[in-house]
């Protein structure tokens, strides 16, 4: 059984991680044409709408979601399919109310959310996105319902439908509203990001109803008395408002950064004009950049929440520790290469992404960027990994105050580092390091606490560590001898690669139960 658990998450994090690789090397695919359109004053204006809209939709659909999961996931442990039922029903009503409230705030608010991040010209953008809050909560319900199923694969597909609907749906938008002004193609882009969402959403509810025959099918073996909508609802709620407040930490961050990078670079002695384009590097390229990797730690901690969440509820402990072990080796394992690799290869990997869109100073702003902040990578996988296990057990308090202390730190950070001239947007990443490594260290002692596991140094960290450096080695020498350019990048991205998976099979970093366990997943989706 325990083996069987374990490839269903392994499972659940392969499907996940390349779905979520794909969609956000599409997502950077995209800002390259957006940029080229709107520019990067235009991308600025985008960038200044995008945490807004992410904030608000965090606070009203980051909680539930994996609350549904979670719930879900422990009535099918325990063969109750009429209250895992009724989690997803009254979830769907919930998610779809508190997003149409979000939504119409939102539109009624764009002249005021625009004054805020001190771009008046964005106030089309926040009208043309508000609609897609309430599109994406009631779409959350449904992923929650199949992710409690541990089934990732509805979710890869509607993210995959998500990115690629931008660059054929978003893209002619935002050429169209250019004809207008700047403004209007940033507006534009976004009302095509809402029309994309909304087919999403058809995807999974066209999925769910042609899977209901099949869920019925599953037998009511527990004795546990049907649960009430109140009852529902309130077990919902307990359960994802930590949840909620600790997902909505960083976007509120990211919130407050959208107004304060760019005034206190003013504070630093430059221009709005001069600003505006190195907040869009940042945030628009750089953090965009980041998100590449970081798909793999949401997928991690996507799939460890229902997995622990059903051995806690069957009572197998020995299942909880295999768990949590495999979340934490593979955080470690993804996140310490995708760091040192794209720290390397900074400027490669802009050039490569950019060149076009670009010039030779902004690609050496945002390569410098790139350079400190990739180094977040690691930290933000093992903050996810750890918050999903803390979750999973119940302790979903904990990663919300240690988060919240990183994000305030970051704050304080900003405010300070970033009016320093000579520094300014080069603070934020700086920020960004501190913030993720004050959430790291207590999460790693609370998971260790209350797992009850020891620290497996060797396994999780020192392996992986050993791996990474030979790839370090290998990557730094080819970046010293070889030019820049789009063939080059490849080759070094590619034998950073296969240098690190050998020295991984080298160190045992990467066990033969895991190839077992990805040989079966391949032939199960293939």
């Amino acid at each position: 059984m325990t083996e069987s658990r374990t490839k269903s998450m392994v499972g659940g994090m392969t499907v996940l991680g390349i779905a979520g690789i794909l969609c956000k090397l599409i997502g950077v695919l995209f800002t390259i044409p957006l940029t080229h359109l709107i520019g990067a004053d235009g991308l600025g204006i985008f960038q200044g709408v995008y945490p807004t809209y992410n904030l608000l939709l965090t606070i009203s659909s980051a909680g539930l979601p994996v609350a549904v999961s979670r719930m879900v996931s422990h009535c099918l442990a325990r063969r109750d399919p009429r209250n895992a039922k009724q989690v997803f029903k009254v979830a769907a009503y919930l998610m779809g109310a508190i997003g149409c409230i979000f939504s119409v705030f939102m539109f009624i608010s764009s002249d005021t959310l625009a004054r805020h991040i001190n771009q008046p010209e964005s106030t089309p953008g926040f009208q043309m996105i508000a609609p897609c809050v309430a599109i994406v909560c009631v779409l959350s319900a449904f992923r929650g319902f199949m992710q409690g199923q541990q089934n990732m694969v509805p979710t890869a597909i509607s993210q995959l439908i998500e990115q690629i609907g931008k660059v054929f749906v978003a893209l002619p938008l935002a050429a169209a509203g250019n004809r207008i002004s700047i403004a209007h193609g940033a507006a534009y882009a976004l009302l095509g990001i809402t029309i994309v969402e909304f087919l999403a959403l058809i995807y999974m509810v066209i999925l769910y109803l042609r899977q209901q025959p099949q869920f019925h099918k599953i037998e009511q073996l527990s004795s546990d008395p049907s649960m009430s909508i109140g009852t529902t609802a309130r077990r919902l709620i307990f359960f994802s408002i930590p949840i909620t407040i600790s997902a909505c930490i960083v976007p509120l961050a990211q919130f407050v950064d959208s107004a304060m990078l760019v005034n206190r670079m003013i504070v630093s002695g430059l221009t709005l004009e001069q600003a505006r384009p190195l907040y869009g590097l940042f945030s628009g390229l750089v953090i965009r950049l980041i998100n590449i990797p970081t798909a793999l730690a949401l997928s991690i901690s996507m799939s460890l929440v229902p997995a622990i969440s059903s051995a806690k509820a069957v009572g197998d402990r020995k299942l909880v520790e295999s768990q949590c072990d495999l979340g934490l080796r593979f955080a470690f394992l993804i996140g310490f290469p995708c760091s040192i690799g794209m720290s390397l290869l900074a400027k490669p990997i802009i050039y490569f992404f950019y060149s076009g869109a670009l010039t030779a100073s902004q690609i050496n702003e945002a390569a410098s960027l790139l350079t400190v902040s990739s180094l977040t990578v690691v930290l933000f996988t093992v903050v996810q990994a750890t918050s999903a296990i803390l979750q999973g057990l119940q302790k979903q308090r904990i990663p919300m105050y240690t988060l919240a202390a990183g994000v305030l730190c970051k704050i304080l950070l900003n405010y300070f580092l970033v009016a320093i001239p000579g520094v300014n947007i080069h603070g934020g990443p700086i920020a960004s390091i501190v913030c993720y490594s004050v959430s790291m260290v207590p999460n790693l002692v609370f998971v260790v606490y209350y797992t009850k596991m020891r620290f497996n140094w060797l396994g999780w960290v020192l392996r992986p560590a050993l791996a990474t450096a030979c790839m370090g080695a290998a990557v730094w020498g080819l970046r010293s001898v070889l030019p820049v350019s789009h063939l080059f990048t490849i080759l070094e991205i590619g034998i950073g690669i296969a240098v690190y998976l050998g020295a991984a099979f080298l160190f045992h970093a990467i066990t033969k139960q895991d190839l077992a366990a990805f040989r079966r997943v391949r032939r199960k989706h293939s």
